[in-house]
């Protein structure tokens, strides 16, 4: 029987698994792994920092819909990438975790750079692995199929950690059988309650989220809202669920006080409240307790019990989200439709552009991007404004930290989405703030030749922290910061880059980057106080 070594089985099984791409920075420790990986047909990407290793290896998931990989090497690489991993438990994304580690019996008597990596990872991962050579294939099996929520719950990271000689050990190259999976299903039970329910609403309404994104839920609730008059809000990262110009299309929600004031009422004079993958970690305080279930019927179709506190249910199903509304919304009539349009103009009026400023970027850019358009945003005011603003016609079109909120993940995420789909425009949106955390990746941009645009949002302040601050009446303190000339950094780099303080010039601006071979650099200069009554 022929061998291979461990980490070649790994690899494999990942290759299996669909990935064909891995982001990272290789050490000593690591570099058979990488040299596994290429063998597998999974390409290795060299990033600059762990970190936005991670969000790229994120932004290619979003895209091919395999696990994200990120490669990092023993001790402090591993550590540089803890914020990315921590942001994938919280915004569930299936990532495999690959770093080297020193052998057991080397640890005894060595201990430069040795940690317990996986003691480290425990609370942020949803399991962690030491590669065992035998049984590298069921581990990176099982590895997988967690990450993937494929054991019952929601997606999230999962570490396997290989120690350096058992990488190289060889091991049976005999095929491995996968164990099948069988989805939930809703109950008779649950099934005939959740129909009388909808055939009784005179009121109802949907909110759904990044699980109904991840069962590609979204042609079915389509069905379900077109043949029952449901208006439907989505949660940011939901965003695409049904083309958000469509008729019933509330928007996305969860960060915004001011659309709050127009979408929690509706949620508290429902009748009938259907959660469709709704996942309430990317929302703010504001809605915890919206509904009442003890008056309302509340319905939660959801990947994991409820054990977040957050809401109740009346009836709480734990099963797929597209199937589950087929069966429930079968043969039964279309009940009377809200008057949703007046409640759609009130939300575009409540969030119309100025003449100039952050809300004028947003529209002047997606006017000029086409409808495929893969979008990214940065943490701050402006991912707030733009996740209201941004129609998506489809999900995964507009890519972000929702769970954790990080900062410095709209670059990486971009260049991970276009390396996967490089067909199609990429464009990533990012206060001046967040870029200055990442901005030695445009040397990853340049040298994998990624054509990206980079709008940044410039006002030298952490503008949604500085509000905050006067808000409660603080003194200014520690977000502002002094101007920098981004332009000149994507030049240096080599890249495109460009000023721009009106409509007009950002318009020209956007025109020529989408058109251009290399990445772009957009900054767009706009009042540091810009977004007060904005959000």
């Amino acid at each position: 029987m022929s061998t291979i070594r461990a980490a070649d089985a790994l690899a494999r099984r990942l290759h299996d698994a669909g990935c064909r791409h891995a982001f990272g920075m290789p050490g000593g420790e690591v570099l058979t792994l990488v040299d596994a990986l290429e063998a597998a047909g999974i390409s290795f990407h060299l990033c600059h920092h762990e970190n936005a290793a991670g969000f790229m290896a994120e932004g290619a998931h979003h895209v091919d819909g395999a696990p994200a990989i990120l490669v990092a090497t023993v001790g402090p690489g591993l550590m540089n990438g803890v914020n990315v991993i921590a942001n994938a438990d919280q915004d569930r994304v299936p990532m495999i975790v690959l770093t080297g580690c020193v052998d057991a019996a080397e640890a005894e008597t060595y201990t430069h750079q040795v940690l317990d990596h996986r003691a480290v990872l425990a609370p942020i991962t949803r399991a962690t692995f030491t590669l065992a050579p035998e049984a590298a294939a069921v581990q990176t099996d099982k590895a997988v199929r967690i990450a993937s929520g494929g054991t019952g719950g929601r997606c999230g990271p999962v570490l396997i950690d290989v120690p350096i000689s058992v990488a190289d050990m060889a091991v049976s190259d005999a095929p491995v059988r996968r164990p099948a999976t069988a989805p939930g299903s809703i109950g008779v039970d649950a099934l005939e309650t959740a129909r009388d329910w909808l055939a009784e609403a005179k009121r109802p309404i949907m909110l759904a989220g990044l699980d109904a994104v991840r069962d590609d839920a979204g042609d079915a609730i389509r069905r379900f809202c077109e043949a029952h008059g449901v208006p439907l809000v989505t949660t940011y990262k939901g965003k695409g669920l049904i083309p958000e110009d469509h008729p019933l299309c509330l928007g996305g929600a969860g960060l915004s006080p001011k659309a709050d004031t127009h979408l929690l009422p509706l949620f508290r004079e429902a009748d009938l409240v259907i959660l469709a993958g709704y996942d309430p970690i990317e929302m703010r305080t504001g809605w915890r307790e919206v509904w009442d279930p003890e008056t309302q019927n509340v319905i939660d179709i959801c990947h994991a019990a409820n054990t977040h506190g957050m809401h109740g249910a009346t009836l709480e199903v734990v099963a797929p989200v597209g199937e589950t509304l087929d069966f429930i919304g079968d043969e039964i009539e279309a009940g009377p439709v809200w008057d949703v349009a007046a409640i759609r103009g009130a939300l575009k009026d409540a969030f119309a552009a100025e003449d100039w400023g952050p809300g004028a970027v947003i529209e002047t850019c997606r006017a000029a991007c086409p409808p495929d358009t893969i979008a990214t945003v940065d943490s701050g005011a402006h991912r707030i404004l733009l996740s209201q603003m941004w129609d998506c016609p489809a999900p995964r079109t507009l890519l972000q930290s929702s769970g954790l909120c990080t900062m410095g993940c709209a670059l990486p995420l971009a260049l991970g989405a276009k390396r996967a789909a490089p067909e199609r425009p990429v464009v990533a949106f990012t206060g001046d703030a967040g870029f200055l955390m990442v901005a030695g990746e445009l040397a990853s941009a340049a040298s994998l030749g990624l054509p990206v645009v980079i709008v940044v949002f410039v006002d030298r302040s952490l503008a949604l922290i500085e509000l905050k601050q006067r808000q409660r009446q603080m003194r200014n303190a520690g977000v502002d910061f002094d101007g920098t000339d981004h332009a000149a950094v994507a030049r240096g780099f080599g890249g495109h880059g460009v000023d721009v303080h009106d409509r007009e010039a950002l318009r020209a601006a956007m025109d020529t980057a989408l058109a251009a071979d290399t990445f772009t650099l957009i900054a767009a200069h706009i009042d540091r106080r810009a977004y007060d009554g904005r959000i």
